[in-house]
This record gives C-alpha cells, sequence and structure tokens, in this order.
C-alpha cells in the first residue's frame, strides 16, 4: 500500500511537472511567434532580411579596421548609422568591402544594397545610383608641406595635385584647375598613398577632406593643412543605392529622425569634433628637421597581430589555386598533345587569352560580372581562387606539356609494346617523370602566385599586403606596416623555397 500511495504521489507530481513544462513551452512559443511577427513585418519594409552595404574601410574617422589584438572588425562614423538605421528598420546587417572606385560598380553589379563610404552625391553619380539625403558635411583642404606656402587654391598654379580616384576631392580639384591655371592632377587609389607622395616630393600637394587631413597631419609633423573656400560641389556625405531601390525612403525617414532627435550630432561629435576642436599639432609644431623615413616599427607592434592573421587567408588561396591549376594545366596540356584538331584549338585559344590580358582584368571580370551574368554571389575569395586557377592552369600547361614531350620516346614505345594502355601509361610513366623534370617550373608559378595573391586586395579579400595597408591607414603611417609584410612575404617564399629543394633531393634519391 505504501508503494502503490507513493507510486501515486510521484504520478502526480510528474503530471504536474509536464503541465509546467507544457506551460512554459507555450510562453516561449508565443513570445517567439509574436517576435517573429514583429521582426517579419519590419524586415518587409525594406524587403529583405539581410542588406549587404559595401564599403571602403581605409578612410578614418568614416570607416576603418580596428586592429587591436587582431580583431578584425570594422569601425566608424559610417558604422555607427548603419547600425543604429539597422536597428530601427530591423534587418540584418552584412559589411563588404572594396576599394573606393569599386564601390559603385559592386552597387550596379548588385554585389550590394547600399554604400555608406562618405560618399557625395555628384551629378555624374546620380547618373547611376540612387542617394540618400545628406548625413554629414565636411570641407576640403590643401595638404602640403610646411615649407611649401600652398594654403590657397591660387597657390597650386604650376604644381602637381594629388587626389584619390573617384572621389569628390578629385571633382573639386578639377574645378579648381579650370579657374587656376597650370595645375596638373595625378590620381591615386589611396589616401595614404598621396601623403606619402607629398612626403617623397613626387607632387607638391593634395586635395583632402578635413577629418582625414587632420590624421595625417598630426602624425607627420612637416605636414599642414590649410580649408579651401566653398566650391561648387559641397563635400557632403550621403548613402548610395543601385537605381530604382527600394530602400531609399525607408533609409531616409531614419537619417531625417536622427537629424531630428540629435542622434547625428552625438556620432559626429565622438568621431568628429573632438579632433577637429583641437589645434592640429602639426599646424605650429616646427618642420621637421630630417627628409629621413624616420623609421619607427614600435608604432606596429600592437597590430602585428592583424596583419598576422592574413597570413592563412594567403596561404589557402594560393595553395587552392596552384593545386586546382595543376590539374586544369594538366588537362589543358592533354588537349594540347591529344591530336584532336577541335580540343588543341581550344586549348591554344584558351592560353593565348589568359596569358595576353592582364590578372587584375581577369579578376574584376570575374567577381563583377559572374553575379550579373549566372545570378551566383560568388564571393571575393571564391573569384579569386576561380581566376587564378584558370590563368595559372594556362601557364602550367605549357609547362607540363614540355615536360611530357620531354620524356624520352622510348618510354612511350616500350609501354605500347607491352600492351599498356594510354590513361595508365600517361598517368603512371610519363607524368611522374614529368612533373619531376618541370618541379621548379612549378615551384616559380606556385611563389608567382604567392605575391600575386595581393591583387585580391583589390576586390575586399585581407590577406597580407591588405592588413599591413589598412594598419598603415589606421596609424597614419606608410613604409612600416608595408616592410612588415614584405618580411612576412619573404618568410613565406624562403620556406616554400626550402621545401621544394628538399623533394627535389628526394625524388633524385630515388631514382
Amino acid at each position: 500500500m505504501m508503494f502503490s500511495s507513493k507510486k501515486r504521489q510521484r504520478g502526480t507530481l510528474n503530471r504536474e511537472q509536464k503541465k509546467r513544462r507544457l506551460f512554459l513551452f507555450t510562453v516561449i512559443l508565443a513570445i517567439a511567434i509574436l517576435f517573429g511577427d514583429y521582426h517579419s513585418t519590419i524586415a518587409s519594409s525594406v524587403g529583405k532580411e539581410t542588406l549587404t552595404m559595401i564599403t571602403s574601410p581605409d578612410y578614418p574617422p568614416y570607416e576603418f579596421y580596428e586592429t587591436k589584438d587582431g580583431e578584425r572588425k570594422i569601425v566608424g562614423f559610417d558604422i555607427d548609422i548603419a547600425n543604429y538605421i539597422k536597428k530601427e528598420l530591423g534587418f540584418k546587417l552584412k559589411i563588404a568591402q572594396s576599394d573606393f572606385n569599386g564601390l559603385i560598380p559592386a552597387l550596379q553589379a548588385n554585389r550590394a544594397d547600399f554604400v555608406m563610404a562618405g560618399m557625395t552625391p555628384t551629378p555624374q553619380r546620380r547618373e547611376n545610383v540612387d542617394f540618400s539625403i545628406i548625413y554629414y558635411e565636411a570641407q576640403d583642404t590643401i595638404v602640403a608641406s610646411k615649407s611649401s606656402n600652398l594654403t590657397k587654391p591660387e597657390d597650386l598654379s604650376g604644381k602637381i595635385v594629388g587626389v584619390q580616384l573617384g572621389t569628390i576631392q578629385e571633382q573639386n580639384a578639377k574645378q579648381i584647375a579650370e579657374k587656376v591655371p597650370n595645375i596638373k592632377l595625378k590620381q591615386l587609389n589611396k589616401v595614404p598613398e598621396i601623403v606619402q607622395e607629398i612626403k617623397a616630393g613626387r607632387i607638391d600637394a593634395a586635395i583632402v577632406e578635413d577629418t582625414v587631413a587632420l590624421g595625417f597631419v598630426k602624425a607627420n609633423p612637416d605636414l599642414q593643412f590649410n580649408v579651401i573656400p566653398s566650391i561648387e560641389n559641397a563635400s557632403g556625405s550621403a548613402i548610395a543605392f543601385p537605381k530604382g531601390s527600394q530602400l531609399v525612403k525607408p533609409f531616409n525617414d531614419v537619417l531625417q529622425k536622427m537629424k531630428n532627435n540629435g542622434e547625428l550630432e552625438r556620432l559626429s561629435k565622438k568621431w568628429f569634433s573632438a579632433n577637429l576642436t583641437e589645434e592640429p599639432l602639426s599646424t605650429n609644431s616646427p618642420p621637421a628637421a630630417s627628409k629621413g623615413l624616420n623609421l619607427d616599427f614600435r608604432r606596429i607592434i600592437p597590430d602585428i597581430p592583424f596583419i598576422l592573421k592574413g597570413i592563412p587567408l594567403t596561404l589557402s588561396f594560393t595553395l587552392s589555386s596552384v593545386f586546382l591549376g595543376l590539374f586544369w594545366g594538366t588537362a589543358l596540356s592533354f588537349f594540347k598533345i591529344s591530336g584532336i584538331k577541335p580540343l588543341g584549338w581550344f586549348a591554344n585559344v584558351y592560353t593565348s587569352i589568359f596569358r595576353g590580358t592582364p590578372l587584375l582584368l581577369q579578376l574584376s571580370l570575374v567577381y563583377f560580372a559572374t553575379p550579373q551574368l549566372t545570378g551566383y554571389d560568388i564571393s571575393a575569395f571564391q573569384a579569386g581562387v576561380f581566376t587564378f586557377t584558370l590563368n595559372s592552369g594556362a601557364y602550367m600547361s605549357e609547362t607540363i606539356r614540355g615536360g611530357i614531350q620531354a620524356v624520352d620516346k622510348g618510354q612511350f614505345e616500350a609501354a605500347m609494346s607491352m600492351g599498356v594502355s594510354y590513361p595508365m601509361m600517361m598517368w603512371d610513366i610519363i607524368l611522374p617523370q614529368a612533373l619531376k623534370n618541370i618541379l621548379p617550373a612549378l615551384v616559380n608559378e606556385t611563389i608567382g602566385l604567392l605575391k600575386d595573391s595581393s591583387l585580391v586586395a583589390t576586390i575586399g579579400v585581407v590577406e597580407i599586403l591588405r592588413s599591413a595597408q589598412i594598419v598603415g591607414a589606421n596609424k597614419y603611417i606608410y613604409f612600416e606596416p608595408l616592410l612588415f609584410a614584405g618580411l612576412i612575404y619573404y618568410v613565406l617564399v624562403m620556406g616554400l623555397s626550402f621545401a621544394a629543394s628538399a623533394l627535389e633531393r628526394k625524388l633524385r634519391r630515388s631514382d
């Protein structure tokens, strides 16, 4: 009886526990449904659950990488605004990157939903993309050496002036050149490169936005900047969208709300005002005593982990391209020696195209054209591996063909007389000998790919060189991070060379 009573008691407790669990599950389910309905209602106002923002994160304080402790996070004024809009409209935000002159092409190729990069809505840009309202206005400045006395537009007559390619500063410089005679413009991809050209004496001055110029002037005591009086194109920043985008209105509504509630002012003070209200250190300080490099690698020590994180990506990219390129090159070489004319024609035409056009052009076409032609949103890494595979395959095919044809004809005749099939003969007899003969050439191709991997930085891959450039942009320095990146490449190439030499010695001993 006692056992039966305890059993009934346990049964009652179990039923109570089940009821509590059922009630708790019902509450959680209700909350999830409410939250899901709320989120989907908001997300439907922008048409997509996840929006991709593309930017050029080498333009502090608008957008730049946080590089401390190796962290790879893009931060800045524009990023904070984008996150506020994300929260208001209820979508998930994905951030992609590219060089500044590749941002609008990325929109046109449907690789992104909007651009935030301190971009000014000029008439020329409005022909290709739509813009939001202006969310921040800045001023352009003349950056030059303190000893140059270049303080106003009229002083630039007969001078070489640097500008960043594709920016409003480039267009404003062209306006100045129409009024001031004999100005020669020099377009470069990045502001750090422009500043370095000034320091090297290759250009006399540069047109740079005030908030960006301030950082470089503080980091380079021999430079100064002076604000240019207002010209026709105001350097106001706006968000860019693809033509006809439905995002313009909801984004404008949020931006207007941020203006009204003071959020934009708060963010601008956070990123700009603290620096802009300070007296620039270099404006009143004496010019630098020496024009030497004054290298100080201590400045990049905290950012070394950030640069080192580019090594696995560079190696994975290189090894993937070499491995796939070797297979593709082998197939092409078989086409060329097969005696089947259509295959031979195809292989020869293919090789001539990929050896006769720039690798950077091939990379840009694959990355930007693939989404438009196929609808597949190819990633930057995939585009890089695919392009380098196609390109290296063209070069390797000639090397492998030469290696195969260098094998003594007696090997072919002996295998055929023994009844060995052609595929088996090539795989077991001819190819191993050919690869042994062409190993140095293949190593050279691998080394070339390792160094050429820096080209993928143009489509937003943060490998070794791009990491070094980011650190340089953040620290307003140039040589130290690039020299450190060069050291990394050298160590990798030497390691690859030693490994290849060891493999070659082993193959010789096995003969």
